[in-house]
């Protein structure tokens, strides 16, 4: 089946493993909810070990790393136990680990400390596998992502915005090797805010293949703007220093058309102790969102965008000539999708590429000297993950969407460009696979069915089963809900699909209040074939809602992803206008049911969902009759560099786009709204509520406001998320019924 779509204006297609049993009770509740009382089981932290065979993850107490097999999932050894493990100060646990190449030694998390999304602080112990012996990495403080060179004797490291090598054949000898690290001035190795954000990434320093190199970006965010957020004492945690007057974290954050950081790469010998800085062609603008040495030692992979984003550049850098060659440019009339850098992958002389060039994101296989070998998947659909290539077999295995774009499989494609399907049930399948590529653990899920995840061989054979969520399953079974997949077309032609969650004992003849909920950023999915439906997945707070006499529903709107570069990208340079006319329209459309209430239509979303929910609020069009927007940008020149620019560009370039947002059209906003935020949101700055909330009250609109205090993007902590859905919950109770 290649779609699941069906016109709006004929048949719902049931999807009904949510359908509730007659007199089933639920108990379903915000506190259980918020609680995590619904949530699935999976197989977490797995990583595939060099015999192809087993793998190790943390166990749950947090005191051994185990050693499974790939065939059964059982136990097949301890790898490490704090129980008995010897060291000078006793560890009661691990948050973490990281293996050496040859897995001899392990480097052991603890005391972790958060700092952004991605990236934190640790104390590392570098354990010795063979005489069961564990000391510290370094005495000089907690420390960043630490790296094991590919011989596994040298150790790599951040800290305080500087880069420390560890040698661990001279006594753990540590060496700086950078000097010039300062907070709010210049990182080596570890990327500022905005790149780390946006370029999904914690570390910018690798080891060459001989290991006698290592390379990394320096990012100089000096001259970027500094954003201040106001601390309080709060609880959970409580700040008692803050007790008496409020505090302040300031950082480097630059906003749209701002300037930033200053990036260039370096490399130091580590033998000679010589530093240089290599001749990349980067912008003076732009950015380096990865490097990675190949297993060449003179080829440095550095990969370059322009501030549009509009231009990839992979140079191939020799570590010590600083020598640069252009061997690949990938360029759109728009902008590249972050996959073509994340989903990068090196195989001894060659490299993978997930590309959009044909209209449809495919996997693409190039020579390290940017010779195009082979584009390895064709057709009208997406290729959303690539796992790996086994050179031994020529086999690539990736995931795509060529069922549907609601649904996810796992392929793999030989030599010969012959795909074959490994997953074998409908709906979203995700894998992980050994070092071998011989087996492959698949995490499977539908609208109805929670995440089972089974083990299987490389010719997609289920070996066992390790999760069924089973007991999920039958509770989820007397929800008080049903489920459904639905397409529609707006007034635009545009043909959209959605999901909806009816009430316990629907009744054709009534008409019900709706509530409406979506993301709608780029490429984002919200309607998928899957057990992520909904906020807390399995539709299960969609579910307490439809108890509560609603219906509940999800749309999908131009701009989003799985269908297309053109279907996502149509939203080029006017984010939110095509993004909030399609939530309006699936209003307007299903105010024509007969058992909706067209007068009584909610909205909300959180953070791209939140800004959205403002955007179709002030459309012009009253169909909303009530909103919740959380943790919502109000207008882009407020957001950072990266994200808006990439969709945008600059607020000078682009003027007429920017103008396109809530605050300008704060006099149009019809029906009641609420807005959410925490004042601790380091993403999405808690600026952008208190203009809002200042347009809409010089544009004589009256609304509520719900603050979070110390609350960052998440808005969690304590009870904080129970206050927050019940918040809403009671808003749209007070407002639609």
């Amino acid at each position: 089946m290649k779609k699941i779509l069906i016109l709006a204006a004929c048949l719902f297609i049931g999807i009904g493993g949510m359908s509730a049993q007659q007199g089933g009770n639920t108990q379903l509740s915000l506190q259980n909810i918020t609680g995590g009382a619904y949530s699935p089981e999976y197989v977490h932290g797995v990583n595939p070990m060099n015999d192809g065979e087993t793998y190790t993850q943390l166990s749950p107490d947090r005191k051994r790393i185990i050693r499974r097999s790939f065939k059964t999932g059982k136990e097949v050894g301890t790898v490490f136990d704090v129980a008995t493990a010897r060291g000078e100060k006793r560890l009661n646990g691990i948050d973490g680990y990281i293996m050496s190449p040859d897995e001899t030694r392990i480097l052991l998390q603890t005391q972790t400390k958060a700092i952004y999304r991605r990236s934190y602080t640790a104390v590392y112990y570098i354990y010795d596998v063979r005489n069961n012996t564990y000391e510290p990495l370094s005495e000089g403080g907690p420390q960043q992502v630490p790296l094991f060179s590919p011989d596994g004797n040298v150790i790599a490291f951040a800290r305080d915005n500087n880069l420390f090598i560890v040698k661990l054949l001279f006594g753990n000898a540590e060496t700086q090797v950078t000097k010039d690290g300062k907070f709010n001035e210049v990182l080596n190795g570890i990327p500022d805010w905005v790149n780390e954000e946006e370029f999904s990434t914690n570390r910018s320093f690798d080891f060459s293949a001989d290991s006698k190199m290592l390379a990394w970006v320096r990012y100089d965010e000096s001259q970027v703007p500094i954003y201040r957020i106001q601390e309080y004492k709060g609880a959970y945690p409580t700040r008692s220093e803050y007790d008496e007057y409020p505090g302040e974290y300031a950082y480097k954050y630059p906003v749209a058309g701002a300037k930033n950081s200053d990036v260039k790469v370096m490399a130091f010998d580590i033998k000679s102790r010589v530093t240089r800085t290599l001749d990349v062609p980067v912008d003076s603008d732009g950015y380096i969102p990865r490097i990675h040495f190949t297993s060449d030692p003179e080829k440095l992979a550095v990969i370059t965008l322009n501030r549009h984003q509009n231009r990839m550049d992979m140079y191939m850098a020799n570590p010590r000539s600083k020598v640069c060659k252009l061997v690949l440019r990938e360029t759109s009339d728009k902008y590249i999708r972050e996959a073509a850098y994340t989903g990068m992958k090196f195989y001894g002389n060659h490299f993978s590429l997930l590309s959009e060039r044909s209209g449809y994101q495919h996997l693409y296989w190039y020579t390290l000297n940017g010779q195009l070998e082979r584009q390895v998947t064709k057709g009208n659909f997406e290729v959303t993950d690539f796992y790996g290539y086994d050179a031994a077999s020529g086999r690539f295995y990736f995931a795509s969407r060529e069922e549907s774009p609601l649904r996810k499989a796992v392929y793999a494609a030989d030599r010969s460009g012959k795909v074959k399907k490994l997953s074998s049930a409908a709906g979203t399948n995700s894998a992980t696979f050994s070092r071998s590529f011989k087996y492959f653990m698949n995490v499977y899920s539908s609208a109805q069915q929670p995440p089972v995840t089974t083990l299987c061989d490389n010719s997609g054979r289920t070996l066992s089963t390790m999760v069924t969520n089973k007991a999920l399953q039958e509770k989820a079974a007397s929800l008080p809900a049903t489920k459904e997949f639905f397409s529609f077309k707006t007034s635009d032609g545009v043909q959209l699909n959605g999901w909806m969650v009816k009430p316990k004992n629907f009744d054709a003849s009534r008409k019900y209040p709706v509530i409406m909920y979506q993301y709608s950023g780029p490429s984002s999915q919200e309607v998928t074939d899957s057990w992520n439906l909904g906020f807390y997945g399995g539709g299960v707070f969609e579910s307490y809602m439809a108890e509560q006499g609603y219906i509940y529903v999800c749309v999908d709107g131009r701009g989003t992803g799985g269908r297309g570069a053109d279907f996502e990208k149509c939203t080029y340079l006017c984010l939110g206008d095509q993004e909030s006319k399609d939530q309006v329209e699936a209003a307007l459309y299903l105010g024509t049911l007969s058992y909706v209430d067209k007068d009584n239509i909610g909205i909300w979303g959180w953070s791209f969902g939140g800004f959205n929910t403002l955007m179709a609020m002030t459309d012009g069009r009253p169909v909303f009759k009530a909103g919740v927007a959380i943790a919502a940008p109000s207008n882009w020149k407020y957001y950072d560099t990266v994200y808006t620019e990439r969709y945008m560009r600059t607020p000078k370039e682009n003027g007429s786009g920017y103008a396109i947002n809530p605050m300008e059209r704060a006099s149009n906003l019809n029906g009641h709204l609420l807005i959410i935020h925490g004042t601790a949101d380091d993403n999405v700055h808690l600026r952008n509520a208190m203009e809002m909330s200042e347009a809409l009250v010089q544009a004589g609109k009256q609304f509520d406001m719900q603050i979070y205090t110390n609350r960052n993007h998440n808005i969690y902590g304590g009870k904080t998320r129970l206050h927050l859905f019940t918040r809403m919950c009671n808003f749209f109770n007070s407002h639609l019924k």
